[in-house]
């Protein structure tokens, strides 16, 4: 047998002879969870998928689709971040509590922005009611924008799973991993112009969204934490309010989000 074959087999010995202790160890270090109220405030980045978004405006004899549309987002916290309100760039926020040691239920709140770009557009349907296949160059000069920049907003109410990775005898830092799925209402602002037509913008119920979330959690001293994020989220948005009449559109979003946090046990703990 040659020696490094022999090496494999301790190798995987030693590996296999470990993982009782490390068990071990890990369940005599555990602690729980359950009663535990969480809070935390953090920052996001977004980057969307294209979409489709339909316009109806029965009064003018509209209704016409734009084409595989793309947008991006507008972070803020980039531009300097203790420069303004802490409300004004993309923020998010999680408030939560553990009714068992590894489950919770969560709300979910992310105001991010979604921002059309400067772009040809193709768009189809018709328009005073005569058909239309044609090309539009999308800027503000040419009468065009589309925001969702005070929010488009995505509320879920969550459940949670948690799983402890690691945790220090003495409570000086837990290290958790954590699964998060759910579904909920679209808040968005929304601001446009469409061929010089503009909305009278305003906040509204867009909608709906689901999303899941994997996060890695850092707490330190039981009550403080660092959580770190990422996120898909499926949108889907109606009677969008524009000029004389309703736009829709559904797009996916992927986000990081950093977050920092406080634990506030509410039952008190045995040892």
């Amino acid at each position: 047998m040659s020696n490094s074959r022999i090496h494999a087999i301790i190798a995987i010995a030693c590996m296999v002879n470990l993982v009782p202790y490390f068990v071990a160890a890990q369940s005599r270090s555990k602690s729980s969870r359950k009663g535990e109220i969480y809070f935390s405030w953090g920052y996001n980045k977004e980057w969307y998928t294209k979409s489709n978004i339909r316009i109806n405006q029965p009064e003018l004899g509209n209704y016409y689709s734009l084409r595989h549309v793309e947008a991006h987002d507008h972070p803020g916290w980039d531009e300097g971040l203790f420069s303004r309100a802490l409300t004004i760039p993309q923020y998010n926020y999680r408030l939560g509590y553990f009714f068992s040691d590894d489950l919770a239920i969560e709300i979910n709140f992310d105001h991010t922005k979604y921002i059309i770009d400067q772009q040809e557009i193709h768009y189809t349907g018709k328009m005073d009611n005569k058909p239309v296949d044609a090309t539009l160059d999308w800027k503000e000069e040419n009468g065009f924008y589309y925001f969702l920049n005070n929010g488009a907003n995505f509320l879920l109410f969550n459940i949670v799973k948690n799983w402890n990775l690691y945790e220090h005898p003495t409570n000086k830092i837990r290290i958790d991993m954590l699964g998060k799925a759910g579904i909920g209402p679209v808040l968005p602002h929304v601001e446009n112009s469409f061929f010089g037509q503009k909305n009278k913008p305003d906040f509204q119920f867009g909608g709906w969204n689901f999303g899941v979330e994997q996060a890695i959690k850092a707490t330190f001293y039981k009550y403080a934490y660092l959580e770190f994020s990422h996120k898909i989220d499926y949108a889907r948005y109606a009677h969008l309010h524009i000029y004389k009449g309703k736009a829709r559109q559904a797009f996916g979003t992927y986000e990081l989000i950093l977050s920092l946090g406080v634990n506030i046990p509410t039952i008190k703990k045995h040892k």
